[in-house]
């Protein structure tokens, strides 16, 4: 048995023509060439529509799409699988969607966790591999891409019906993947709620449950007989040069399903295998986080303080105040005391309170999501 996971797998501007031409030695170079094409079976995200027509939706952050001749770079090492729930994939509508599963379907590549409906988003894949039944059942966070009744998209992930849904799965295969793609991107740590998540759906039969959509690597948990990724890392997605975005895990899954990782970088508009210094460096700080988060209270400090942290640029969108030129000078020659100081007026105590009820009572939180919807739709 040999498969392999990645995570985020888009052709960008600095290297469609690559994709186009199978130019797997400035995509991967050899020795990870090598590695793809002799796996028994590769799973990744396509975090992005293929689509050779713009239609974007309205939504915040970008709109991505890519060619649909780009999916010879995908045939070129064999991917066996997509998971296509993620915020990204009903980036160009529902034609950008049925683009998309025409083009992979064109190029016998098989892929789970989207569709016309809710129905078909939920509908897991099942393939055999050494004589084995792996079952793979995949979900997002909801945001700009998730299925609905009588609408296409990704396949939500729901706290209800998931479960369900994994837990029948389960008697269905030997062993059990469930990729969700959720959690705070650039954060590499489990929020307290993603890891009850994360639990609960190894609870219900996962041996291997994955989240991506961080764009970093994360950290693992072993947990109740089952392995817990926190964020792999982009496999390759040439779209920023932040620090975190140029390492990531391929995820490998050999006999017995023995779970093991291969250290990548990023390089160029292309991925490598890391060099073993470089590899050293990205696993033990991947197992130095491991060991943080079974700390008593670890996991909930921490994500505390990245929550302070991250606390005003939430006001700041709810605020309305429009981030000018003028702004910017001021803020930026003030320190940032200037956006503080418009936000402690703007928000007092009773405020923020007003707010976090809204946000946190389920209540008011479904009113308020569907009364938004229907605003944006209506």
């Amino acid at each position: 048995m040999n498969i392999l996971i990645g995570a985020d797998f888009v052709p960008t501007e600095s290297n469609f023509e690559y994709f186009r031409a199978k130019d797997t030695s400035a995509l991967f170079g050899a020795e990870l060439t090598a590695v793809l094409t002799e796996a028994d079976f590769s799973i990744f995200n396509l975090e992005t529509p293929l689509s050779d027509r713009a239609e974007p939706i309205i939504k915040c952050g970008p709109n991505l799409i890519a060619p649909t001749d780009t999916v010879k770079g995908y045939e070129a090492v064999g991917v066996g699988l997509f998971t296509l729930a993620n915020n990204h994939i009903l980036d160009q509508g529902a034609e950008g969607l049925k683009s998309t599963l025409d083009t992979l379907k064109n190029a016998g590549i098989d892929c789970v966790g989207a569709g016309a409906d809710c129905g078909e988003a939920r509908a897991p894949y099942v393939f055999e591999c050494d004589g084995k039944r792996i079952g793979v059942y995949a979900c997002a966070e909801h945001e700009f891409s998730i299925a609905d009744e009588g609408l296409c998209g990704a396949n939500p992930f729901d706290p209800i019906q998931s479960i369900r849904d994994i837990s029948a799965l389960r008697d269905r295969c030997d062993y059990l993947i469930v990729l969700y793609h959720g959690g705070k991107e650039h954060y590499r740590y489990p929020s307290p709620m993603l890891q009850k998540t994360c639990r609960a759906i190894a609870d219900n039969g996962a041996d291997l449950v994955v989240c991506q959509h961080s764009h970093c690597i994360g950290c693992e948990e072993k947990y109740n007989g089952s392995r817990i990724v926190y964020g792999q890392g982009n496999f390759l997605f040439d779209r920023s040069e932040l620090e975190c975005w140029q390492t990531s895990l391929l995820i490998s899954i050999t006999d017995g399903f023995e779970i093991g990782y291969i250290p990548l970088v990023k390089a160029g508009c292309g991925v490598r295998l890391a060099e073993p210094e470089r590899a050293k460096e990205i696993m033990s700080a991947f197992a130095e986080r491991g060991e943080q988060i079974k700390e008593d209270g670890f996991i909930k400090e921490r994500y505390a303080k990245f929550a302070s942290e991250e606390l005003n640029k939430y006001l700041f969108s709810f605020s309305g105040i429009k981030r000018t030129f003028l702004f910017k000078v001021i803020n930026k020659l003030s320190g940032h005391r200037y956006e503080r100081w418009l936000l402690k007026r703007k928000y007092g105590i009773g405020r923020k309170t007003e707010i976090r009820n809204f946000v946190e009572c389920e209540a008011h939180r479904e009113l308020l999501i569907a009364a938004l919807k229907g605003d944006l739709i209506y």
